[in-house]
């Protein structure tokens, strides 16, 4: 297989922990690739016409993107379970879908940034994220810490590799400061093998 990535990208990063996790690593060539928005031309568009990392190449059929896509072919490939069977994988799923909304979010707000003119960067859109993420921070800190503290999955490899980019590029914000019970979590989470072998590069 190849994985077609970026190493800051933590949408690479949840395919990475994957990998990882599921004794995969080895099996996969890594092929650098990046682009923004605003300039796809070094992305895998053969392989991705979204010009978005990661892809995967793999031998059975077409690449596959989209980081929800490969996880789940990687754990089902691996036999390792990081989707349950129903019913418990609607909690999965969700979990999932919230880890992959904060870096939507947090995403934006580094393309606002990066990719706009100072004189025309919006800062009501740029708050609008951040209380996407707080909302997401707060349902996690309220509702997810059971489903967080269990059997690993890949619900909980997503907020992982969320609360991570966090870190990377707001980390002023302070996420820590409203969810004590999550900043415990992700404490011990992040020193899984895994998380260590991952850590983005500014």
């Amino acid at each position: 297989m190849r994985l077609f990535f970026s190493a800051t990208s933590p949408y690479v990063r949840k395919v990475m922990l994957v990998l990882h996790e599921t004794g995969q690593i080895g099996e996969v060539e890594l092929v650098s690739a990046s682009g923004t928005p605003l300039d796809s031309s070094k992305m895998p568009l053969a392989q991705n016409p979204l010009g978005k990392v990661p892809v995967l190449e793999r031998p059975d059929g077409p690449a596959l993107y989209d980081s929800r896509v490969i996880c789940q072919y990687l754990s089902h490939r691996a036999g390792a379970a990081l989707y349950p069977a129903p019913p418990a994988l609607w909690s999965t799923l969700t979990l999932e879908a919230t880890g992959d909304g904060i870096l939507d979010a947090a995403l934006a707000m580094v393309y606002e940034h990066r990719l706009r003119p100072p004189d025309r960067q919006i800062a009501d859109l740029v708050e609008g994220y951040w209380a996407k993420i707080e909302r997401a921070i707060d349902a996690l800190e309220s509702r997810w810490m059971g489903h967080l503290s269990g059997r690993l999955d890949a619900g909980q490899i997503a907020v992982g590799a969320a609360l991570g980019y966090l870190d990377l590029r707001h980390d002023a914000r302070n996420w820590r400061g409203r969810a004590a019970a999550l900043a415990d979590w992700y404490a011990r989470f992040s020193a899984r093998p895994s998380m260590q072998a991952t850590l983005p590069q500014a």
